[in-house]
């Protein structure tokens, strides 16, 4: 198949692969990973169920000779995967069937940054995406649940800006009565920076954050507290498929995304499938059940055959959780086994 004839079933093409490559985070945010759940004597996967290197760069090449453009790299905290620069350094020789190498991003909690940002970069990494939820220190604690101070983020962060991994996108996932009171304290400190933040609706992955919908901050209402102190433009999409509504501060002062998930589903443009930690493929964040790739792979399927098979897939597909999430009852929402963030990724 061409890199660009691959559409799934509502014609969304696939461009974006995102990987997930360690379920282990060292921290415990209360709305992913909470300790109530993933303590100390929580079992994650043996090191011989997670896929190896070589099997991630061979899904990862069949997505692209499929259309994928994009990977991005997640977890868990994915810079807890040990080598993890011999994976992007290998990941970083792919091409797409015109010649072109994938942008490669990564998604991470920012903590080890300051020592292995430059190493990323030189490995071959394009950019980071970190996530940050407060600028207060005490309610970042309280919500990382490990202790872990906020300047070690934002060292961290800078660490990456002055390796070149950049643009940097910052993610604040709201949750409204724990840091909604954040929101503009956190515009107002990365305005006129380099980075561009992003506000996230607290979403309903999985079963273990105890998600309500009273407590979803819905995006419009983030857009009107900001811009009622700085005024705030709509701006369009800059890539197809573009997750966040973007919006630029009226005097120059740079951009701000918001991604609406809940309250205004972009299903309809989504172009985005998840590989888990041990290689299975999920076609949506809110899906119940993956497609086994690992088993394919340690089966002996040439690469052709994992091409048909991942064609075969997103051909198939016809995800929209979020549009339809307002025609299910809370006990149909309840009833589904939806996997957990940490699991598949962001």
């Amino acid at each position: 198949m061409a890199s660009t004839g691959l559409a799934d079933r509502l014609n969304r093409p696939l461009r974006d692969l995102r990987i997930s490559i360690t379920d282990r985070c060292n921290f415990r945010c209360v709305y992913c990973m909470p300790k109530t759940v993933f303590g100390r004597d929580y079992a994650f996967l043996p090191r011989d169920e997670l896929l190896s290197f070589e099997e991630i760069v061979r899904i990862a090449d069949a997505a692209a000779s499929l259309g994928v453009h994009k990977l991005r790299l997640t977890g868990g905290e994915p810079l807890l995967r040990r080598g993890i620069e011999e994976l992007i350094a290998r990941l970083a020789e792919l091409r797409t069937p015109e010649g072109e190498k994938l942008e490669l991003a990564l998604t991470t909690n920012g903590s080890a940054l300051p020592v292995k940002a430059q190493a990323l970069k030189d490995a071959g990494l394009d950019r980071v995406t970190v996530s940050i939820d407060s600028l207060d220190d005490a309610l970042f604690q309280q919500m990382n649940d490990v202790k872990f101070p906020v300047s070690r983020v934002l060292a961290g962060i800078d660490a990456a800006h002055e390796a070149g991994l950049g643009p940097i996108r910052l993610n604040m996932v709201v949750k409204r009565g724990l840091n909604d009171h954040e929101i503009v304290p956190m515009a107002e400190r990365f305005r006129g920076t380099p980075y561009t933040l992003r506000f996230i609706e607290y979403m309903d992955v999985g079963t273990t954050n105890g998600w309500r919908l009273d407590e979803v901050v819905p995006s419009a209402e983030i857009v009107e507290r900001i811009s009622a102190l700085h005024p705030l433009e709509p701006l369009g999409a800059a890539v197809p498929g573009e997750t966040a509504k973007r919006w630029r501060y009226a005097d120059g002062g740079g951009e701000i995304g918001v991604i609406s998930s809940v309250t205004n589903a972009f299903c309809g443009t989504c172009n985005r499938a998840r590989i888990s930690t041990e290689g299975k493929l999920f076609t949506c964040l809110f899906a119940t059940e993956g497609h086994d790739l690992r088993a394919l792979l340690r089966g002996g399927a040439t690469d052709a055959e994992l091409r048909a098979a991942l064609g075969g897939i997103w051909g198939a597909r016809d995800d929209r959780y979020s549009e339809i999430r307002s025609s299910l009852t809370p006990q149909l929402r309840e009833a589904r086994h939806r996997v957990e963030m940490s699991y598949i990724g962001g």
